[in-house]
Formats: C-alpha cells, structure tokens, sequence
C-alpha cells in the first residue's frame, strides 16, 4: 500500500534538530544544543530556547543510536574530498553517483553536505524538486529508479537564496539527513562535501565514524596552488582517522571533442597528483581530461557518462571508479564490466 507523503514546510525544516523540543529554531549565534556552554552563554541570552538548553543532558549524542540504524542499511560509504574549490569535486561526485548506479541491480545515494552551495540537485537534473516526508521519514529525491539524492538545495524556497549559518546549524541538517532521511538498502552512498577542513567535514565525520566508512577520495587539479590544500586534506584524513582510497587529478589536459586531441592547460609543474600521491604515500587513482561537454552536462543534469561513453574523459572515469570499487570490496562482474 502506498504511503502518503507530505512536503516539508519551512518550520519543519529549520525547527527539527538534536533537541525535538526546542521552543524555536537556533540562531546563528547558538553555541550547539550539545555545548557544555548550551543555555549559559552570552549569545544564549533572550533565547527562547534558554532554559530548554541549559536543562538537556550533555555527553553522548542522544541522535547517534538513530544515526547507526539508518546507516545500518548502507553498505559502503564513500567521501569525495577537495581542499580548495572549483577542481571538479561535485562533478565527479555526480559521476560516482551515475557510475555506480549503471547496474540496475545496485542502490546507489548521494548525499549534498556542500551546504552554503548545493549544486548536486543542477548537476544531477532534479533542480526544482522538493522533499517529501512519509511516516518513514524524508523520501529522497530518486533521479534514477537505483539513483536518489538529498539536498539543502530542494529545500529552499527560492534557489538564490543564500544560506548563512553557523556551524551548530550545519550540523544539526547533515544530522538530519543521516538520521531521517530514509535511505533504504543502499550499496551505496556517495557523500560530496564542500571544500577545506571545518564543520561539515567534522561532523560527518563524527556522525559516520562508527557506521563504517570505506574511505575517501580526494580530487585536486594539477597546479601546485591546488595541490598545497591538498596537503592540508590529507592530514585532515590522517588526524580524523579517515581512509584515504587515493587522489584523482581532475582537468589534467584538455580533450578537443573534434580531434579527440588532448593539451594541456594546467601544467603540473611540481608532478601533479601522481608526483603527490607518491610524495604522501597514498594511491593515485588517475588522471581526468577535461572535456567541454562536461560542463554542458551538469548544466542540462544527464550523466556524461551515457551521453558521451566515447570520450577519453569518461573512459579515465570509468577506470577510476572500477579501481575504486576494487579497494572497498566491491570489484566489478565480468557482466559489470561489458557494461562500462
């Protein structure tokens, strides 16, 4: 029997938190609901919510149990990483995302924790959609019958609209769509987060730390000044205690779709991400030719991959994910591999 849905108004979206009983949504300025300094400091002054705060129980994550049964169900989870933005991190997480949704026999999620710039919903074709809620919870939003995704972006009222929030906000939405956002059975959930080491990438990292993440791929250009965020990436994963599956060196030369010749437009000029990954002593998992048609991709939401199986480009991506399923445990078939 079909269950009834409903669309998750603006209160629902921004009143639901760790703490279900709040007298009104966070400000900005809330030191975090779990905060030793939650109902006593300065900011918490003239807070509806004051007194609620100041009363909570600190220590463990009340939400954490939630957060594991729902994760209980997602067999692999994959971070895509970058230290600096613009190197394509979003597009290739959508390229995962699309690649491995090729079997049909296998449930594939994407998770957008780029929260201050939620792209996915353009670049996946689900722009305009919104989230509906069922007594299961929030039903992703599916672009393909194995393929779902979940956005800040399908949440707001106008797609300009900025997000201005601090961390506790942030982190209390990236809780919500690990916790009440019904997944399923997945293979698996790519998680595409945005650039540089702060709040999301803490808290998806604590929220997942105990579910089992397979790793994280990190993509970078080849120019030194992407690179030296890089660096900084990667100690991030080695502090935080996340796996490094190895680094992808998006628009390492430019595929002419006429010629099918390739140039190159950044140079690498202290090695690239290969030279890199063996400086840090991580896997390299390839290189990507930038292709012009990928950007008309992203913009019309269709998965370059199927529109344009004959570029280089998506030849290199097909080789990079096939080397990643490799390393979580998951290694094509031999009909999986007629298929790419």
């Amino acid at each position: 029997m079909a269950t009834a849905t409903t669309t998750v108004s603006s209160q629902e979206r921004y009143s639901t938190g760790s703490i279900s009983t709040l007298a009104a949504p966070e400000p900005e300025h809330c030191p975090g609901t779990e905060s030793e300094l939650a109902g006593k400091a300065d900011a918490c002054e003239g807070c509806p919510n004051q007194q609620i705060c100041a009363s909570a129980p600190k220590g463990p994550d009340p939400d954490l149990p939630a957060i594991y049964k729902r994760m209980e169900g997602v067999k692999h989870k994959v971070l895509v990483l970058s230290g600096k933005g613009g190197v394509g991190k979003s597009t290739f997480t959508s390229m995962l995302g699309w690649a491995f949704a090729m079997d049909p026999d296998r449930e594939v999620g994407v998770m957008d924790l780029d929260i201050c710039g939620p792209s996915m919903p353009r670049i996946m074709g689900a722009q305009g959609e919104q989230i509906h809620m069922s007594n299961s919870g929030w039903s992703p939003v599916y672009v393909a019958d194995n393929l779902g995704m979940m956005s800040i972006g399908f949440m707001l009222p106008n797609e300009d609209d900025a997000i201005i929030w601090r961390g506790a906000k942030k982190s209390g939405l990236i809780k919500q769509f690990l916790k009440d956002v019904d997944w399923g059975n997945l293979d698996f959930l790519v998680v595409d987060t945005p650039p540089g080491t702060s709040d999301e990438h803490l808290s998806v990292n604590q929220y997942l730390k105990d579910t089992g993440v397979d790793g994280a791929v990190i993509v970078t250009t080849p120019q030194e000044v992407a690179l030296l965020d890089v660096r900084k990436e990667i100690d991030f994963c080695k502090k935080a205690g996340i796996n490094v599956l190895g680094i992808v060196e998006n628009m390492s030369g430019f595929v002419c779709p006429n010629c099918k010749g390739e140039s190159f437009i950044f140079a690498p000029t202290t090695g690239g991400g290969k030279a890199l990954a063996k400086e840090m002593g991580i896997p390299f998992l390839g290189s990507v030719p930038l292709d012009p048609r990928i950007g008309q991709a992203c913009d019309y939401g269709v998965s370059f991959l199927e529109e344009y199986s004959d570029s280089p480009t998506s030849k290199a991506i097909l080789d990079i994910i096939s080397q990643v399923r490799e390393m979580i445990g998951e290694p094509l078939d031999e009909d999986e591999v007629a298929d790419y």
